[in-house]
């Protein structure tokens, strides 16, 4: 499925919502851990240049652990200012390199949780386009680097403001965008989700 014209929205989108922001909140902190505004924004755009052997050395440095991998490239990009970060975004709008692969699944599944992580703990919502949001949900509960599928076996969410769902057993009922971030393990959103398979998914995402 060709997801590249999704894909470059959520760039478009995510790169003006950045040009709003102050210097004071490109150093707030975001719901990923131990990362402000700027180390998000330098994150998703870490693996854009990178072809397959830029990618394994990567990897590879970074021991091929997730944490690891992403440090590896986020100190490469760390040092930019806010407005050079903003301007490889915008220079970026097609996704390349990593984030290209599987018609764009990557950038847009990336693009709209990383989005967010900013905008809940600076206060700034939005409301995602369901053409967008929709395959973020089905692509990143099966996504090996978010873990969804760890998080959410043995339980069914279901959104209550979009026509999907997924898996089996205890249900886990609310908006689909907190249940997209309750998937990627984000603390704190569980508590906007109802229903007997809630607390499970709790103690998966822990405190």
């Amino acid at each position: 499925m060709d997801l590249m014209p999704l894909a470059r929205d959520e760039r478009k989108d995510f790169a003006a919502f950045l040009a709003t922001l102050s210097p004071r909140q490109w150093e707030a902190p975001t719901l990923c851990a131990r990362w402000r505004v700027r180390e998000v924004v330098a994150h998703v755009i870490s693996y854009e240049k990178l072809g397959g052997r830029g990618l394994a050395g990567r990897f590879a440095k970074g021991w091929f652990l997730p944490n690891r991998v992403n440090a590896v490239g986020l100190a490469e990009y760390n040092t930019r200012s806010p407005e050079e970060l903003l301007a490889l975004l915008k220079d970026h709008e097609e996704p390349r390199g990593l984030t290209a692969a599987f018609g764009g699944m990557i950038a847009l599944v990336d693009g709209v949780i990383h989005q967010q992580d900013i905008r809940r703990p600076l206060g700034m919502p939005r409301d995602i386009p369901a053409e967008r949001l929709l395959p973020t949900l089905n692509g990143a509960k099966t996504a090996p680097l978010i873990g969804a599928f760890w998080r959410v076996r043995g339980l069914r969410l279901s959104a209550t403001d979009l026509d999907w769902s997924t898996g089996n057993g205890p249900e886990v009922e609310g908006r689909a965008e907190a249940l997209l971030m309750a998937m990627a393990g984000r603390r704190g959103i569980v508590d906007e989700l109802s229903g007997p398979g809630r607390q499970k998914l709790a103690d998966r995402i822990g405190p």
